[in-house]
């Protein structure tokens, strides 16, 4: 029986760094996401802010939880990474121009998804539709 072939060093930093990235950020995205599912008091306050309606809250929250659990299942990880930096970098949009507010904070996990997404990139061919030349 044949041993498997060890990772080369690089790329098993590189599996360890995004697993590290992944764990982090699910945890903290999912985190957030249950406060907008629950009911959180700023939550609420936050999206009559925005205007928009409190459905817009439990959208969030759903696609908040669903994509930090998503980053913690091999075949998910990379979609989930993409779909958290699409939702991160309009949450830094809605921030600026309804919010008023720093984009800082939702910037600075749409860095870490960037991440992940970068550490993950071969995991998304064949996932997103045929390839073009």
């Amino acid at each position: 029986m044949s041993r498997p072939t060890a990772l080369p060093e690089r790329h098993r930093a590189a599996a360890i760094t995004a697993w590290v990235l992944q764990i982090l950020l699910g945890f903290a995205i999912a985190g957030g996401g249950l406060l907008k599912l629950t009911g959180d008091p700023t939550m609420v306050e936050m999206f009559d802010d925005i205007g928009a309606g409190q459905w817009l809250r439990f959208v969030v929250g759903a696609l908040e939880v669903a994509g930090g659990v998503g980053l913690l299942v091999p075949r998910l990880r990379a979609l989930a990474a993409l779909g958290l930096l699409l939702l991160l970098i309009g949450a830094a949009v809605v921030n600026v121009t309804v919010l008023h507010t720093g984009p800082l904070g939702a910037l600075a996990f749409a860095a870490v998804a960037l991440a992940v997404l970068l550490l993950r990139r071969h995991e998304l061919r064949g996932k997103l539709g045929p390839a073009t030349s």
